[in-house]
């Protein structure tokens, strides 16, 4: 359970140095360095990114330990440091939304106005998956996730923790469906990430929301094992707020990418 021990004498966080910044920077140019060798199939290329997965791991573990000795064990994160911490999440999602609005430009844009070398869209020969196989399948499996976190999230502010509890574990095992799901997609699909502008954009734009789905499971399973050590109460779950925010912001991303991708943009047309 969060103490309230603020030894600053203001409600504010002047947070110590960290390595993790820098470490996660090193770990995140040596995993795109690493994926883009891979790609391109240079032999160290798989060691590579290896090395930025654990690297990135490690920062990962290590920052959320020390924001959890901050939060829980010297009771820094007062009401004034949770408020800034909601809109620096607010922020990011808000960037993420324009990471994701680039490549729905890319996408329309090239089905849209194709160019002559085109003609039509999906460009010829390429065979698009059907909208209400796999897809439709996970646009139900997202949604169910959406609304069983959001019992979860509405359980934590009524105090009823066993239901916290029951959200979490279907939530995460809604996500480990999508994800097997996705694999099972790729595995079968019949173009490949070079196999025109379509198939570039499509992988690009499904692969970054699996990821986001990857991280977002990671961030929601984080919240399980803090549930478990007690450290959220009725007013005190910023991290766990923050955790369903990022999840419903994947769910409405896959919206747009189905309605979008799958069904307008894999239908033929001239």
């Amino acid at each position: 359970m969060p103490s309230k021990i603020n030894s600053q004498g203001h409600p504010f966080h002047l947070v110590s140095s960290s390595p993790w910044p820098f470490s996660g920077s090193v770990g995140a140019l040596t995993l795109t360095c690493g994926g883009v060798l891979y790609t391109h199939g240079y032999a160290d290329g798989g060691y590579t990114l290896f090395l930025g997965f654990v690297l990135v791991f490690l920062t990962m573990v290590g920052w959320w330990l020390d924001v959890v000795r901050e939060a829980v064990f010297e009771g820094q994160h007062t009401k004034e440091v949770q408020r800034g911490l909601r809109q620096g999440m607010i922020l990011f999602i808000v960037s993420e939304a324009m990471f994701f609005f680039s490549f729905f430009w890319a996408f329309f844009h090239s089905s849209v106005n194709p160019t002559f070398v085109i003609v039509s869209w999906p460009p010829a020969g390429i065979e698009t998956p059907s909208p209400w196989g796999l897809p439709f399948l996970n646009t139900l499996v997202l949604l169910t996730s959406g609304i069983s976190i959001t019992w979860s999230h509405h359980a934590i502010l009524l105090g009823r923790f066993k239901q916290v509890w029951s959200g979490l574990y279907i939530t995460l095992l809604l996500g480990a469906f999508f994800l097997s799901f996705q694999l099972v997609e790729y595995s079968g699909a019949a173009f490949s990430i070079s196999d025109s502008v379509f198939g570039s954009v499509f992988f690009l734009i499904t692969g970054f929301h699996g990821l986001h789905v990857v991280i977002g499971f990671v961030f929601l399973f984080v919240c399980l094992i803090r549930l478990d050590s007690d450290h959220f109460t009725r007013d005190h779950h910023v991290g766990f707020e923050c955790a369903v925010w990022y999840w419903h912001f994947v769910d409405v991303v896959w919206l747009f990418l189905f309605v979008s991708v799958y069904w307008w943009g894999g239908t033929p047309h001239d």
